[in-house]
Formats: C-alpha cells, sequence, structure tokens
C-alpha cells in the first residue's frame, strides 16, 4: 500500500512514517506539511490512501481534501486531527473522506489504513458515537419514492454503520458481486457518489 503523510509537525510525519514501514506492505510515497502540497503530492504519486492532519497553515486538510476530491472522486483520504470538533467531523463526512481519527487513537492509525484501502469508511469510536447527532436530522424519508426495495434498504444501513462490501455479503448471505451491483443501484438511485455520502444521507433522513 502506497500513502502519503501530510502534516506540519515534522516529528508527527516523520514517527508516523518510521512506524508504518515497519509493516512490509506500506511505503510512504511521500510527506508533506501542508493543504497545497497535499493537493501536488496526491496528482504527482496517486496514493492508495492519504493520511492527512487537518488544522494546518496556509491551506488545512478538509480545503485539500474538497480540492482533491473534486478532481479525483474516488480518492481515498483518511483525516487525523487532535480535534474532535463536531463542524470538522461533519464537513469531512459531506466531502466524502473515507475516514476521520483523532491522533491520540493512535493504535488504530495502521487498522484504519488497511480498511480505507479495502474500501470501507473509518471513524474513531469517539466520532462514531457523534454522528446520529451531529447530523441535522430532518423528517423520515420514504425510500420507496426512489425506488429502493427492502434488501437495498438493509445494505443502505450496513453501509451507514461503516461495513465493508464482503461484511455485508456475509451478514446478507449474499456474494461480494451482488453486494456490489446493489451499491450500484443504490448510488444511482440517491444520486449519491459514493459510501459516505449513503452513509450522510441515512443519517440525515432518519
Amino acid at each position: 500500500m502506497n500513502i502519503i503523510i501530510v502534516d506540519d509537525d515534522c516529528l508527527v510525519s516523520g514517527a508516523l512514517k518510521t512506524i508504518l514501514e515497519v509493516n512490509g506492505d506500506i511505503q510512504v510515497t511521500a510527506v508533506g506539511a501542508d493543504g497545497r502540497e497535499a493537493i501536488e503530492l496526491y496528482r504527482k504519486y496517486r496514493p492508495d490512501v492519504l493520511l492527512m492532519d487537518i488544522r494546518m497553515k496556509e491551506m488545512n486538510g478538509l480545503d485539500a481534501a474538497g480540492e482533491i476530491l473534486r478532481e479525483f472522486p474516488d480518492a481515498k483520504i483518511l483525516l487525523l486531527t487532535t480535534f474532535s470538533d463536531d463542524e470538522y467531523i461533519i464537513k469531512a463526512l459531506r466531502l466524502g473522506a473515507k475516514g476521520y481519527l483523532l491522533k491520540q487513537d493512535y493504535a488504530s492509525i495502521l487498522p484504519a489504513l488497511r480498511a480505507v484501502d479495502s474500501g470501507q469508511i473509518v471513524f474513531g469510536h469517539e466520532i462514531v458515537r457523534k454522528l446520529p447527532d451531529l447530523i441535522q436530522k430532518k423528517t423520515p424519508l420514504d425510500y420507496s419514492e426512489y425506488e429502493i426495495n427492502d434488501r437495498e434498504y438493509e445494505i443502505i444501513q450496513w453501509i451507514a454503520e461503516g461495513l465493508s462490501n464482503k461484511e455485508i455479503a456475509a451478514k446478507m448471505f449474499l456474494s461480494e458481486g451482488t453486494v456490489r451491483n446493489y451499491l450500484s443501484s443504490i448510488l444511482d438511485k440517491l444520486s449519491l457518489r459514493d459510501r459516505t455520502q449513503i452513509a450522510v444521507f441515512f443519517y440525515q433522513h432518519r
């Protein structure tokens, strides 16, 4: 797995690089210090995952993530910060970031990188507890208006809980290919771009 680390604290980025590269399947392709560098490095190296801090000088991680995702909608970005600011979490979700972890949840960084690389959405335990209350609640949605059937709705619920296609397939006794087909159908019917937006949509309309 090739990753890029972007953090304005060189001690943090250096320590992360050293620790992650101990694992033989991880290569830190480049290290940056602000959001503008993150954009340039992403364009140059197209990493499997971009691990990026939020609060940085010049351009913060959320603004950089927004620019990268507009240019590369399939980019896998894992945001890492010392702040569990509610506004940051909501913006990260709506942008389409694949994960948001607190730096103090240090032991979860490596498994989170692997999960994001495999297509999962990852949020730290503290953040997961906040999600239902953070996202503005609206009148419950009638999914039948979008021609979402019961099986598709069940998949939406599992996606909102952060399960991968493989995990959903096991829960529902389906093949991964079938789950992928359902996922494509759901994205098309709801006019959404990716799994993260499905999770946000679900919480917004509970």
